[in-house]
């Protein structure tokens, strides 16, 4: 079975922050924030965007 030694560190890595945390997801977000903004890297995020609406009018007109 073919093995990603690279997603294998990211799990390690992961399930470690998240031990350190007690498994607590507000504690874990909380944690990553502060090293976000630590960091002093440029964030860029993105509005959501709205879903678009279906359209209502027909493509052959009865009447």
């Amino acid at each position: 079975m073919w093995r990603d030694e690279i997603l294998e560190e990211i799990y390690r890595i992961r399930e470690e922050h998240a031990k350190a945390f007690n498994y607590d997801l507000k504690a874990i977000c909380d944690d990553l924030r502060k090293r976000q903004a630590a960091s002093g890297r440029k964030i860029i995020s993105k509005p959501l965007r709205q879903p678009r609406q279906p359209h209502n009018k027909s493509l052959h007109p009865t009447g």
